[in-house]
């Protein structure tokens, strides 16, 4: 995992960049092929998965055969399965009978696939990426080591993208002071978030319910207000039915990419709720637990819907929230010393990109116009996108699951020929006429 590589004008058939599941899945899947030749680029010392967020009980919203490449490849020593049997715990999983792997189990389980693969290169800093027009070759800069003194430099026919998502800090809360935190840092600030007198929380998904219950139950220990604020209408509940699933298949992706720009754009609005809801279990137990401590007379949280976060200021360690009831159309504020962004992730264009803009694919609202098989350069074949393709291949895109097909897809084109099987049919419905 850690060699370096020894030939600097050596020519790989691709560079992954980035080091989230889903080009960690693709480092596993490629690692067998020897017909292929990658390596894997990401500026972290270790892999890490959203460590901020490992809280006691949370669990994937998917089961775990949505692996790094069970999907894909059955057999292959990368799966979660076999991580469970190496670690001796593949009887527990069994007695467990729950097919969601722990939050921090997936992450542990991502880090031990990632320390067996000979492809994968940590404390690598992507700086510039160039394309060389005699050789036709990408040519990759990066800052090596936890110094980033020493420079290496990459060479290769194709390129994979997975930088991943980063937090999303809504406008109202951009360049805001204090000690306001993001989802991601919830953990490591948890400690003295409980130590103010009140917290607000924004947002409304998964990870905001974690952590209202999180807080929540320990609110009479620390006897701090706590308040949940959304602007959706009400804690949607994840749709998660079988024929709803179905809407992460071959046959959709089809069926989505070929619609207009303007219907894919409006139907990402529109399918939110089916991969950014809360568990429904999680809902109830918030339920319970609010009326199991008012029990005791009125519990000091309030729960706030459909209000849009407009600004927000800063003072003396005070934040004033200015909010607008969207339905009544009525502006109010509330004031708190705590405040944590649940607010997700957005996708950012990397700035090493730069000098090959002209080579990339744009649609009309200035994001990557990804083709069917991923790719989002002019020639429709040398650089690939993993993730951030919501407004190309729908809901499909973050989901775990289908990263192995995307990969398996991806493989196919980089080697010219079908090594996984790649599906094409496997839902019952029709979704096109």
């Amino acid at each position: 995992m850690t060699a370096r590589p020894d030939n600097p004008t050596k020519t790989y058939d691709f560079v992954g960049i980035g080091l989230g599941p889903f080009n960690l899945g693709l480092a596993c899947l490629t690692e067998p092929i020897a017909g292929l030749d990658g390596v894997f680029l990401d500026s972290k010392p270790d892999f890490e998965w959203h460590a901020g967020m490992f809280l006691d009980g949370a669990h994937l919203q998917t089961p775990f055969m949505s692996d790094l490449v069970t999907l894909a490849d059955p057999t292959s020593p990368y799966s979660f399965l076999n991580y469970l049997k190496e670690r001796g715990r593949l009887y527990s999983f069994y007695i467990r009978e729950n097919f969601y792997p722990l939050r921090v189990e997936y992450d542990d389980y991502c880090r031990w696939a990632a320390h067996r693969l000979t492809n994968v290169r940590f404390n690598t800093t992507v700086t510039e990426v160039r394309y060389d027009d005699t050789d036709e070759v990408y040519v990759v800069t990066a800052a090596v080591g936890e110094t980033r003194e020493t420079r290496e430099t990459y060479r290769a026919r194709r390129l994979v993208l997975g930088t991943g998502t980063p937090p999303h800090i809504p406008e109202a809360c951009q360049g805001l002071g204090g000690d306001f935190i993001h989802n991601s840092r919830y953990l490591r600030h948890k400690q003295e978030l409980q130590s103010k007198e009140s917290i607000t929380l924004v947002g409304s998904g998964q990870s905001a319910a974690e952590i209202y219950l999180d807080l929540l139950g320990e609110i009479d220990v620390h006897g701090y207000r706590l308040n949940w604020v959304t602007r959706s209408p009400r804690f949607f509940p994840l749709e998660y039915t079988k024929l709803t699933l179905e809407m992460t298949s071959p046959e959709y992706i089809d069926y989505y990419h070929a619609l207009p720009e303007a219907t894919r754009y409006r139907l990402t609005a529109e399918q939110k709720g089916l991969f950014k809801g809360i568990d429904g279990d999680l809902i109830n137990e918030i339920f319970d637990l609010l009326y199991q401590k008012n029990l005791g007379g009125p519990v000091p949280t309030r729960l706030l819907t459909n209000s849009a976060l407009n600004a927000a200021a800063y003072d003396n360690g005070t934040y004033t929230l200015s909010l607008r009831q969207e339905e009544q159309g009525k502006e109010y504020e509330i004031e708190t010393q705590g405040l944590v962004l649940a607010t997700g992730y957005r996708y950012a264009e990397p700035e090493f990109l730069k000098p090959v803009r002209d080579r990339l694919r744009y649609d009309t609202h200035g994001n990557f116009d990804i083709a069917r098989n991923y790719a989002i350069d002019v020639t429709g074949r040398g650089v690939f996108l993993q993730n951030a393709g919501v407004h190309a291949h729908s809901i499909t895109s973050p989901d775990l699951g289908m990263g192995p097909y995307r990969n398996a897809y991806i493989i196919r084109e980089l080697l010219g020929s079908e090594y996984y099987p790649v599906e094409k049919t496997i839902a019952f419905q029709e979704f096109a006429v």
